[in-house]
């Protein structure tokens, strides 16, 4: 693999001390970590697991692999390293019948990710327009760039990056094919947008580059589809964390939880319960968790995040 060109940025885990109380790992528990990327949270988690405790570790990324081989000896626990798409991986251990504790998921893209400037995630680099967690995948954002209908592009603006000027964004980007660059793409974005948007709050072009990595990534999908397979192998008891960086993602995580804590879902006139429902989750955090003042002092980046934690309940559970 070629070696890639970092920023000199330290990995901060985002909300890494309120994730550890609020799934509170336990001496012999089993946790898997969803999005190893610089290893941060599994570390505090595996002390917490200790000597008898087992922590499996999700990456889809080829270089998570390689922090995760030079973490593993200060790792306080059993510990393994399995390398895809966590939705996919989740699916294969619970064939297995592994059935954790704990399971979290840092969402979307890391710092690493973004500081390799070849990656082209970022629009502060010029770099070649690829924006792919795992380089062995096809779709690229070249691919979409370059080959999407500007309708579908537009739509990806609207969705995924909630772009008021998603139209018009589009309709340059495809007037100025073919794209190679993320500089390039950039151009397009400011040329594209009115210039009150240009100088206004934040970058014009955060909100694109976020719907083009989401959408080459399909990080919605297998958000949505990691849900309930890692709900259904927890084990009774067991807790379910997402720290999330995006409304769409945050609104996903909310719903799912609030579903699985939901009990009767009879209508109010009927004076007593037909449907025979009960909650099937406790909702560990009932706001979701933003950071503290002094954690986006130290580490701006996690100026968006959110984390929330949902516990298996112990009854209700087939085979509890």
């Amino acid at each position: 693999m070629a070696t890639l060109t970092y920023m000199p940025t330290d990995h901060v885990p985002v909300l890494l001390a309120e994730l550890v109380a609020l799934t509170d790992p336990r001496p012999g528990e089993l946790a898997v970590d969803c999005t190893f990327g610089g290893g941060g949270h599994a570390r505090a988690v595996a002390a917490r697991l200790g000597p008898t405790g087992t922590l499996i570790c999700i990456d889809r990324d080829p270089s998570a692999a390689e922090r995760y081989r030079e973490a593993e000896p200060e790792l306080a626990c059993q510990s393994r390293f399995v390398r895809g798409e966590f939705s996919a991986v989740l699916a294969d251990l619970a064939d297995e019948g592994v059935r954790p504790d704990v399971i979290y998921m840092d969402l979307g893209v890391s710092s690493m990710q973004i500081d390799a400037m070849e990656r082209g995630f970022s629009y502060s680099y010029d770099a070649p327009l690829d924006m792919r967690m795992d380089p062995e995948q096809r779709l690229s954002a070249r691919e979409v760039v370059n080959e999407w209908p500007q309708d579908r592009i537009a739509a990806i603006l609207r969705e995924y990056g909630e772009e008021r000027h998603a139209r018009a964004i589009a309709r340059e980007i495809v007037a100025r094919r073919p794209l190679e660059t993320t500089a390039e793409l950039v151009e397009a974005i400011r040329d594209a947008v009115p210039p009150a948007y240009r100088f206004g709050r934040g970058h014009p072009a955060k909100r694109t580059f976020q719907a083009i990595r989401i959408a080459v990534n399909e990080e919605l999908r297998a958000l949505q589809d990691a849900l309930p397979r890692a709900w259904e192998m927890l084990a009774p008891g067991g807790r379910l964390a997402a720290i999330s960086f995006h409304s769409l993602e945050d609104r996903t995580v909310k719903r799912f939880f609030a579903d699985k804590a939901r009990g009767c879902t009879c209508p109010p006139e009927l004076p007593v319960c037909v449907c025979g429902r009960e909650p099937e989750a406790e909702l560990v955090t009932r706001r979701a968790v933003a950071p503290t003042p002094e954690e986006l002092e130290r580490n701006p980046r996690a100026s968006s995040a959110h984390l929330r934690v949902a516990r298996k309940l112990e009854t209700n559970v087939e085979g509890a």
